[in-house]
């Protein structure tokens, strides 16, 4: 394992990973977002981790009739079958990164019944329900039964019933008039909990108030809760920070950490679930406070939790140097270790972490999680 410095700031752990490097002139530069940010008062967090009721269509059931016809009154049964009913599906698809869309009871429909004249019953469209790539499906054991990873998988939550048999179907040599038909079978209902793998490239992880929240506002147009008291965050954030060569690289504002959380402190264990689903971490440290023990508690509290994590693309960024605590911090750790100042309210050197995030991205979207 060797560590290469690829940006000031930037270390990334090269083992079986082709690093694509950029000198300062030819990294894709970030566009800002010329849309305005919403203005609604209900701000949408980000849902990773959903337990859904899936319920398959009841198969229509069969008809019992007798045709009549002018020339022969006893023509014979002319029952038709019920239409099959729907399944409830769920796809990979590049077009949903969240589970925000899903209803916690899908119910596909029903199919119809059959009718006389040998009539079929119409079969239910099935529900097709896009998911992000990357969605574990676990039954209600807990057992794993579907893993999304590629775009267009399916998995099938709940079969529909199959269509009941008219009288039609029971004509026989020795019973000619069988007044007997099937009920539509039931559809199955099933329990089933969705996690999101890949929640985003880069996550924020930091202290409760070092500026996570302010720092995501600044980046791109999320709108996560700012405030002055700590675990204002409670529900991971997503913000999309879009480059000029077409690039999107998506950005998680996650719950603050405190000293062990590994041992479900906090939030705990909640936290670090949402760590293990980036590709790489940018830790936010803030600079009026000592961020070298800041900094050794985030590792430390990651590494209780997984030792892998410490291995991923990582990157230090000080908070708040627009204070002059923070500002003599930050040159005090200069020369220390690799750092980033900056200060999420002014705006003061987000260019410069905005090349490092798309060098993060680029060196880390190929590497298995």
């Amino acid at each position: 394992m060797q560590l290469i410095k690829l940006f000031r700031g930037v270390q990334i752990a090269t083992k079986n990973l082709s690093i694509r490097c950029y000198s300062n002139d030819y990294v894709p530069k970030a566009l800002r977002s010329l849309k305005a940010k919403s203005t609604r008062n209900t701000v949408q967090f980000y849902i990773d981790s959903y337990r859904v009721r899936t319920v398959g269509g009841n198969g229509g059931d069969g008809c019992i009739s007798f045709l009549s016809a002018w020339c022969k009154d006893h023509a014979g049964p002319d029952g038709g079958d019920g239409g099959h009913g729907g399944h409830v599906i769920f796809q990979a698809s590049n077009s949903k990164k969240s589970l925000n869309h899903i209803n916690s009871v899908i119910q596909a429909k029903h199919g119809e019944r059959g009718d006389n004249k040998d009539c079929t019953g119409k079969n239910a469209q099935h529900i097709v329900i896009p998911v992000p790539i990357g969605t574990i499906i676990k039954d209600d054991a807990g057992r794993v039964v579907g893993d999304l990873n590629l775009e267009g998988a399916m998995f099938i939550a709940s079969r529909g019933g199959a269509g009941g048999r008219g009288n039609k179907f029971f004509l026989t040599d020795t019973q000619q008039a069988p007044d007997i038909a099937e009920y539509g079978a039931i559809g199955e209902s099933n329990f089933y909990t969705l996690e999101v793998r890949s929640m985003a490239h880069l996550g924020l992880a930091g202290f409760p108030n070092a500026g996570k929240s302010t720092l995501l506002r600044a980046l791109t147009r999320a709108r996560p809760t700012v405030a002055p008291y700590p675990f204002t965050t409670l529900r991971p954030h997503i913000g999309m920070i879009p480059y000029d060569d077409y690039e999107q690289v998506a950005i998680a504002d996650l719950p603050g950490l405190i000293p062990g959380s590994h041992k479900n402190y906090g939030l705990g264990i909640q936290f670090l679930k949402h760590t293990e689903r980036c590709t790489g971490l940018i830790f936010l440290l803030d600079g009026t406070s000592d961020p070298i023990e800041q900094y050794n508690t985030l590792i430390f509290e990651i590494g209780q939790y997984n030792q892998n994590l410490t291995k991923r693309p990582k990157c230090i960024v000080i908070n708040k140097i627009d204070l002059p605590e923070g500002m003599k911090n930050y040159e005090k750790l200069k020369g220390e270790m690799d750092v980033i100042g900056i200060s999420a309210k002014t705006g003061k050197n987000l260019g410069e972490l905005l090349k490092v995030i798309r060098i993060m991205y680029d060196n880390g979207e190929n590497k298995e999680i």
